[in-house]
């Protein structure tokens, strides 16, 4: 994938942070039609082409009919980065969400999912029943906010941005032009 190439050809560190795309979306989901209402989005045309550059980068997508609310799911990620192995949680998710189509709001699915790349469930369970984890979230958020963040995936080096899903090209260009070192291969 590109961010992982990136990290192969330049000294840089990946980090995730949060974003909060349609925070109002209820735990139960809207339909792809209820989310998109009144916005002049067509909607198999837009999947057909998500499916396009999923394949262009390797990766699988469903046939998403609903979007969920993905903050318990933001919670439990920043969560998992603490844990051995809990990088895995970014590729689980994006399976369980994308290719899957599970409701990432629902604290079951959630702790399956922590479950299947081997994390503890008992402390992920916890994590999403307390919310041990919100104010971190919410620290996320508000960053996005100040840097004037308003989709994802956004790429951030210092206070500078770059938007959507760019080519491997692109992304190259950008890492340059805010000073990232090349690793001699």
């Amino acid at each position: 994938m590109r961010v992982a190439k990136l990290q192969t050809n330049f000294d840089i560190e990946i980090e995730f942070r949060h974003f909060p795309l349609h925070p109002e979306t209820p735990e139960t989901g809207l339909t792809l039609e209820e989310l998109f209402a009144g916005r002049n989005i067509d909607i198999p045309a837009a999947q057909a082409k998500m499916v396009s550059l999923m394949t262009k980068e390797g990766l699988s997508y469903g046939e998403r009919t609903m979007t969920y609310n993905s903050r318990l799911a933001q919670e439990l990620a920043m969560w998992a980065e603490t844990q051995p192995g809990g990088q895995k949680i970014h590729d689980a998710l994006f399976q369980g969400y994308f290719v899957d189509g599970v409701n990432l709001a629902n604290i079951e699915n959630l702790i399956g999912i922590a479950q299947r790349i081997g994390l503890p469930v008992s402390e992920a369970q916890k994590v999403l029943e307390e919310r041990l984890f919100r104010e971190a979230v919410d620290a996320d958020w508000l960053r996005s906010r100040e840097l004037g963040v308003t989709g994802v995936p956004t790429f951030v080096v210092g206070n500078q941005g770059l938007v959507g899903a760019q080519s491997y090209e692109e992304l190259e260009a950008f890492v340059e032009s805010v000073g990232a070192q090349r690793i001699e291969n």
